[in-house]
């Protein structure tokens, strides 16, 4: 496994982590020792870094995530655990209670970092107010590092010159070889600024895996089954990708995930993905797509090929 240090806070996180929204309704790992099974392998591989969040499965993610490294007998400096505060959380009286109970469920009594799962928009919380209260937390010992996810780069901003003491530490998007929009102003923030940048759903949800086609798309039992990337008239324009991941993987005998993996983090070094899995072998397909590189001239066919993308949000209505 590979590793990277975090500017300026004594964190090294490996080099992909792993996402845990599987635990929950939407993708349907709701039975304990499944998870326990995919977070041990997870350690086993060198994966330290865990990404979840207060509102992944009500609270069972996390609640899962801290039971296994409890029993499984990690210890915890050697661990990274982020979580995600959601934006509704994000007033004086919500932050510390949530976090509370967050630090019950993962059975810890630190958070490494503590993300802004996304902006208060339906509340209108004054940004300084609740950041003010998130730097509290740090004072207080009960989080280490703060974190942001889904904001936009202007309100980064804003958040950023609330804080007196510390700064953020993460920013936290989509992003994938066919969904790159972050690459627009996102990862450049990220890099300009030393900050390291957590790719979520960096197999489009598994679109990319091929495993799939048209004629299987319309299977899913979960999420999958509204997500505009896999309607007929966005996977039609990812196909052709699929075949070449399909391809790369053959020459370099590695599955079409980890081509599509590696291809992220050969992007930019600030880039971390953090994908899920249903299965130990997934977790270690993950694993095994860091530790070595695609010769450039792949990589710029992979880049080629997905540059002018555009997938359709709006498909379904």
């Amino acid at each position: 496994m590979e590793y990277v240090s975090l500017a300026d806070t004594g964190l090294r996180v490996s080099r992909i982590g792993l996402g845990t929204w599987q635990f929950s309704d939407a993708w349907g790992v709701k039975n304990y020792d499944t998870a326990k099974k995919l977070i041990e392998k997870a350690v086993e591989m060198g994966i330290n870094l865990f990404d979840t969040a207060m509102v992944y499965g009500n609270g069972l993610s996390e609640e899962f995530l801290g039971r296994a490294l409890h029993e499984i007998g990690v210890k915890r400096e050697e661990i990274v655990i982020a979580t995600k505060i959601p934006g509704d959380y994000l007033n004086p009286w919500d932050i510390f209670r949530s976090v509370r109970r967050s630090l019950k469920r993962l059975q810890t009594n630190y958070i490494d970092i503590l993300q802004l799962h996304w902006p208060p928009c339906w509340h209108n919380f004054p940004t300084c107010k609740y950041m003010r209260g998130l730097e509290r937390l740090v004072k207080l010992g009960l989080v280490n590092h703060i974190g942001v996810s889904n904001y936009p780069v202007r309100l980064i901003d804003e958040v950023r010159g609330c804080l007196s003491t510390i700064d953020i530490v993460s920013m936290q998007y989509r992003y994938n070889i066919i969904e790159r929009q972050a690459e627009e102003e996102l990862i450049p923030y990220a890099e300009e600024n030393d900050l390291i940048f957590l790719a979520w759903s960096p197999l489009a949800k598994g679109a990319v895996t091929g495993k799939y086609s048209l004629e299987n798309i319309s299977s899913f039992n979960d999420l999958r089954r509204t997500d505009p990337v896999f309607h007929p008239e966005n996977f039609r324009k990812i196909s052709p990708v699929i075949s070449k991941l399909v391809e790369l993987a053959e020459k370099y005998g590695k599955t079409p995930a980890q081509i599509a993996l590696n291809w992220i983090i050969m992007y930019s070094d600030n880039v971390i993905p953090i994908p899920g899995a249903k299965k130990p072998e997934h977790v270690v397909q993950n694993a095994e797509s860091v530790g070595w590189r695609m010769n450039i001239h792949d990589w710029l066919e992979l880049e080629k090929l997905t540059r002018n993308i555009n997938i359709l949000y709006s498909v379904y209505y």
